[in-house]
């Protein structure tokens, strides 16, 4: 069994805190986003994600 940290629980390692009562999650409509396309590309950290609406109505993220 390994000692290293759980990166599911460690949330040192991330900024979300579900826990903080002043914390509201920002929401956005996907129609917003994808402006009538069934794509979209999003510039995270200087790698580019492609945004995706598949034929049955779900989103797929890959890099």
């Amino acid at each position: 069994m390994s000692n290293a940290p759980d990166a599911f629980t460690d949330r040192s390692k991330t900024d979300w805190k579900p826990t903080d009562s002043h914390f509201e999650l920002r929401r956005l409509k996907s129609s917003d986003l994808f402006a009538g396309q069934t794509e979209i590309g999003i510039d995270h950290g200087g790698s580019l994600y492609r945004l995706k609406i598949t034929r049955q109505g779900k989103l797929i993220l890959n890099k």
